[in-house]
């Protein structure tokens, strides 16, 4: 089984083969533990059941994409299993594999890739100009969590074993 964990939006989501759930955390690092708990619980799954742990690593809140890659390295230590690395630009084109994604960055600014865009930030002028080069744009409405699972196993299934590191958009301040 696989465990996916999302913490670079508002709260903490979490998936397990075709279950879902959202929990809303003022302190998602006091949180994630108990979620997570909770939620093998419910589903009647141990830890010791999981072979792979699937983590959010971007593009989103800093502090929550940092903590849920911790928290996941964590546990893929703990349990010797591998934490594989998803980025919401993977989840959006998976199921739109031609489009172009746009999401709003919250400060003024979207977070954008497409097939022929490497992962960025563009103004909105440049977002109404580099959408036109593809068929659709997404990012506007909610990404499905549920595939997430089945980017992990394409991963896995092709050794695409690369390290769980935070997908940083823009420079941080101490690098400004």
């Amino acid at each position: 089984m696989i465990l996916i964990i999302n913490t670079s939006g508002n709260g903490i989501d979490l998936v397990l083969e075709d279950k879902s759930m959202h929990m809303d955390a003022q302190k998602q690092a006091i949180g994630l533990p108990n979620a997570v708990n909770d939620f093998m619980k419910q589903n009647n799954t141990d830890m010791k059941d999981l072979s792979a742990i699937g983590v959010i690593v971007g593009p989103g809140s800093f502090t929550g994409i940092r903590m849920g890659i911790a928290y996941a390295k964590g546990l893929g230590i703990g349990l010797n299993i591998p934490v594989i690395p998803v980025n919401l630009f993977e989840l959006y084109l998976y199921e739109n594999p031609d489009a172009f994604v746009a999401i709003d960055s919250g400060r003024g600014d979207f977070f954008v890739a497409s097939k022929i865009h490497e992962p960025g930030t563009m103004t909105i002028d440049e977002v109404e100009t580099e959408q036109m080069k593809c068929p659709s744009t997404v990012g506007h409405k909610p990404y499905n969590l549920l595939f997430a699972k089945n980017i992990v196993e394409n991963k896995i299934k092709n050794g695409d074993l690369q390290p769980a590191i935070p997908m940083y958009l823009r420079p941080s301040y101490a690098e400004k």
